[in-house]
């Protein structure tokens, strides 16, 4: 016992001697294994501070209160809640029966009565919430409105105030820190809602604690939400809202208790409590559980600790994989010192004990230090981590025992750097360490054929999980399996690179036959670079196809650079002011104005449910009408009249085809307008602008026509809005006059942009409807910048308009930034891999460095090796990465395909057929990610490492002769 503790005591002082003696090494190796757990412990701290306790929660939702009543949108029939409720939703309860039994009977209309769920003897506090824009210093800014006297001792914990105090009167209102930042003001100044033409002073600034970045005011109540609904009804408008909640005071005892709470949701109240969210009840006593299971995150927690065991197993995996070559070159550096030991009694055991020990020391060195500076960078970046989340930490808390875990894996990630350069030194013969010969070393034959195995298998699993399973996890799994298996191809995979040499210049062909003599150092560089690439070019090959797949699935609203604007103001009076401020704000190529049907009185709004006011729309006749769509009631569900088979052929059908093809300016799909409207929907047919110019209507849907087609379309006017719900809650057509026009029927290939019958304003006359200006339709020479777009919107806003223009400016997906992140990423790994390669080829190879050096070779030659040294390594993980990172990527993709079109058929199945995406996602390979890093990561890594080579190297002792 006692010379085992002396014979690894002694082992530790000698690995901790040839550390320091060999800094520069110790240091990369120590980086390496540090800079994970510096990583992973910060990010333990950040969740762990950023994770609230149940009583922080509270404190944050209910203040001082013990209770939040909220209305449960049942109009005051009984519910069954959740007891652990967190934040108030509607998944969060349900109404006594389930939903389904609460639609099918008549309820009680409204809202529920909050103040008679309010136990007897206790304080209230109203909290009520609504939205509206606000004007500021930049324009108009959408806000949330909060009516609550924070003063209240009820309210404290709330709002965090930070400048002035909270309003005490009328006219006074506080501001979240965000809404003052983002709007340019300050306390002192003066807001107003947009549809109200008193003013506010702001007087205080605040947070809140879990919205860090919200938009909020806060006001008295009554003082702003009521004059500025009233404002809006009494301009026709919809109300900006007003969700009102109650926070209930006990004054002490057991809070509102589990009893209370049950009481209260059977006069249609959830509540959430704080004495419940301490201390929840059983899961017997809870009828919410009767109907929904109890909370169980065993499924979501085993499959974030898979992914997260996933990640750490590859990032040990990968420092192993270029922590073990430094530690490799180590031990041939102190051969001689290793040689000694054995010539002077020592055995393997001795041997392996003082590699080991390197691994251990530098492990240890690394866990403290990656501890430590996780810790510290946590504490200096806490008010950006806070920004960030968007929330404040409940407070700076640090888990002993997770931090000692996480410094554990750097030691044990040291050991297992350490494992086969120790073996390796223990079975070299003593005569050769002491002469410095490195011996005749024997490839490995079994490594290869595992790795070979593992590559069919892998890929097979893979190939299966992509068309015949459903299973994601195992496409992952597969390729996972055949990347290792790849790494241990890796020495056969850089000799044959080798044979590459002899068409190459002395520096590159030097610098390969380098690489293929010392696979051992070579190879696991290479295979960190592979495994860093391989997952880049899987993830860039997997966005770059789904973002194929979402830009063919775009559908534009307008043409390229082609705006609108509508106003269903009655009359249409400001379509004149909206002409000109377009045209004062913007590069217009061609502005055609659009008109509007009216039935009845002229001041009738677009679908207005106005007994003046009626309603029409584009008839279409029984033929080509979709069976799916008719013969039921209102609200039937299709599955109920038609079998699966039926349902299956008509997906087919023509007349039951759906497609969302644009938002062009029409109601009921009428527009009325002349051919400028084509000019600017770029709609060149000739037939169609003939037809239009005769004053024809046009027609873009066939269904419009009847089988004989006649050359004419029916628009079918409904006047009766009681006999047509009725009508139609029969499954019967709804009452109407139908007038026909003549018409054009447009070839289907020319995109209208959700115009399904333009009628010119003549036509429509003729026809003996009424018009009316409805807005306007514009193309633009070029898109507006953000200065312009504010200016046009505050134009419109001048005008009294709560809509703003709209211009269709394309798809734009965020997959660029992706892909060059991910490029970026792999290439600092790529550099960093490479770097430490030729970094350790140089400290391997100095003797032949000098030996070159003492031939007479010049200064340059010393950098042109270490560049291709580095570039090399860099190149041969680069290209083997992008081979292998192909297959996850055509896995996951295949599998995806399967799943979308399940999914369309499921739909389809059950009748659904209407707005489903049928585009195929392809299979698209992100050559300029793949271009980046073939070429341009070896070139740059190779020229960095021969730009920090020094040209000429130091003089070589007699003991390293």
């Amino acid at each position: 016992m006692t010379g085992w503790y002396h014979s690894w005591l002694a082992a530790i002082r000698i690995a901790r001697r040839d550390a320091w003696r060999s800094k520069g090494r110790s240091l990369l190796v120590l980086s390496m294994i540090a800079l994970p757990i510096l990583g992973v412990s910060a990010v333990d701290v950040t969740l762990r501070s950023a994770e609230l306790s149940v009583a922080d929660r509270m404190d944050r939702r209910l203040g001082a209160a013990d209770a939040l009543l909220t209305d449960s949108g049942t109009g005051g029939a009984p519910i069954e809640q959740n007891p652990h409720l967190g934040t108030p939703g509607d998944d969060n309860w349900h109404p006594v029966g389930g939903w389904d039994a609460h639609h099918s009977k008549p309820t009680s209309e409204g809202r529920a009565d909050l103040s008679k769920a309010v136990p007897a003897g206790t304080k209230t506090l109203t909290d009520t919430k609504g939205h509206t824009p606000l004007r500021t210093q930049h324009g108009l800014l959408q806000t949330e409105v909060r009516e609550l006297k924070a003063t209240d001792p009820l309210a404290k914990g709330l709002m965090v105030l930070g400048e002035g105090r909270f309003p005490e009167k009328a006219g006074e209102i506080a501001a979240t820190h965000h809404f003052l930042e983002a709007g340019g003001l300050s306390l002192g100044d003066k807001v107003k809602p947009r549809s109200l033409d008193t003013e506010f002073t702001i007087v205080g600034a605040y947070e809140l604690p879990d919205e860090l970045k919200l938009d909020q005011i806060n006001a008295l109540p009554g003082t702003f939400l009521g004059p500025l609904n009233k404002s809006l009804a009494d301009q026709g408008l919809s109300p900006t809202g007003g969700e009102t909640n109650y926070l209930v005071g006990s004054g002490g005892g057991e809070g509102f208790t589990w009893n209370m709470v049950k009481e209260a949701n059977s006069k249609g109240v959830a509540v959430l409590s704080r004495a419940v969210a301490l201390n929840p009840p059983t899961d017997s006593e809870v009828p919410y559980y009767r109907h929904n299971a109890s909370p169980d995150s065993s499924n979501g927690t085993a499959g974030a600790l898979a992914a997260a065991a996933t990640v750490v197993g590859l990032a040990l995996l990968e420092i192993c994989l270029l922590a073990g070559p430094a530690f490799a070159v180590g031990a041939r550096r102190s051969r001689r010192q290793l040689g000694l030991v054995g010539a002077n009694g020592g055995d393997r055991r001795h041997i392996r004990a003082i590699v080991l020990s390197g691994g251990l020391v530098i492990g240890v060195a690394a866990a403290v230090v990656g501890t430590a500076l996780g810790i510290a960078l946590t504490l200096a970046l806490q008010p950006v981590l806070e920004g960030y989340l968007g929330q404040r930490f409940g407070a700076f808390e640090l888990r002993p025992l997770e931090l000692f875990g996480i410094a554990l894996l750097a030691v044990f990630t040291g050991l297992m750097a350490a494992i086969v350069p120790a073996v390796t030194a223990s079975r070299q013969p003593v005569l050769a360490s002491l002469t410095g010969r490195r011996g005749v070393r024997k490839a490995n034959r079994v490594l290869p054929a595992v790795g070979l195995v593992a590559v069919a298998i892998g890929a097979a699993v893979a190939l299966y999980g992509a068309v015949a399973s459903d299973s994601f996890l195992l496409v992952a799994a597969g390729s996972a399996l055949a990347e290792l298996g790849v790494v241990a191809l890796t020495p056969v995979l850089v000799g044959l690179f080798g044979r590459l040499g002899g068409w190459l210049p002395l520096s590159p062909r030097l610098a390969l036959r380098d690489a293929v003599r010392n696979r051992g150092r070579t190879a696991p560089a290479v295979a960190a670079v592979l495994a860093a690439v391989a997952g880049t070019v899987a993830v860039a090959t997997y966005t770059a196809s789904t973002d194929a797949k979402q830009r063919a699935e775009y559908q534009e609203m307008l043409p390229y650079g082609v705006g609108s604007a509508t106003t269903d103001e009655a009359g249409g009076r400001d379509v004149s002011a909206m002409r000109s401020a377009v045209q004062a704000n913007l590069p217009l190529d061609v502005l055609a104005d659009v008109q509007r049907i009216v039935v009845g009185d002229k001041k009738c709004t677009p679908y207005s449910d106005d007994a003046k006011c009626g309603q029409y729309e584009v008839y279409i006749p029984k033929a080509n009408r979709c069976p799916l769509h008719e013969g039921g009631v209102a609200g039937s569900d299709p599955s109920e009249r038609f079998s699966v088979e039926e349902r299956r052929a008509l997906a087919k059908d023509w007349r039951c085809t759906v497609e969302f093809s644009g938002d062009a300016p029409g109601t009921a799909g009428v527009t009325v307008g002349d051919e400028k409207i084509l000019k600017v929907l770029g709609i060149t047919d000739p037939g169609v602008v003939n037809a239009v110019k005769q004053g024809r209507a046009v027609s873009f849907e066939r269904a419009h026509f009847d089988k004989n087609n006649t050359g004419k379309v029916g628009i079918k006017v409904v006047t009766d809005h009681k006999k047509a719900e009725e009508a139609l809650a029969a499954g019967r057509e709804a009452p109407g006059r139908v007038t026909h026009l003549p018409a054009h029927l447009a070839p289907e290939d020319v995109k209208a942009y959700g115009i399904q019958l333009l009628v010119p304003p003549a036509a429509a006359k003729e026809a003996g409807f009424t018009t009316v200006p409805y807005g306007l339709v514009f193309s633009t020479s070029a898109l507006p910048s953000t200065e312009r777009s504010q200016s046009l919107n505050g134009a419109f806003d001048k005008i009294g308009l709560t809509t703003a223009p709209y211009i269709e400016s394309g798809y734009s997906g965020s997959t660029g930034i992706v892909l060059l992140a991910l490029t970026v990423f792999a290439g600092l790994v790529t550099i960093g891999a490479a770097g430490i390669a030729t970094g350790l080829a140089q400290a391997d190879a100095e003797p032949d460095l000098k030996t070159l050096t003492a031939v007479g070779a010049p200064p340059r030659v010393r950098r042109a090796l270490s560049g291709f040294q580095c570039g090399t390594v860099a190149l041969m993980g680069v290209v083997l990465g992008s081979a292998a990172g192909v297959l996850p990527s055509i896995g996951l993709l295949l599998n995806q395909r399967r799943a979308d079109e399940a999914s369309l058929q499921r739909s389809v199945d059950e009748g659904w057929i209407g707005g489903m995406s049928t585009t195929e996602i392809p299979i698209v390979i992100p050559w300029e990610t793949l271009g980046s890093l073939v070429i341009a990561v070896p070139v740059g890594a190779a020229l960095l490492a021969a730009l920090v080579t020094r040209s000429r190297g130091a003089v070589a002792r007699r003991a390293e002769a």
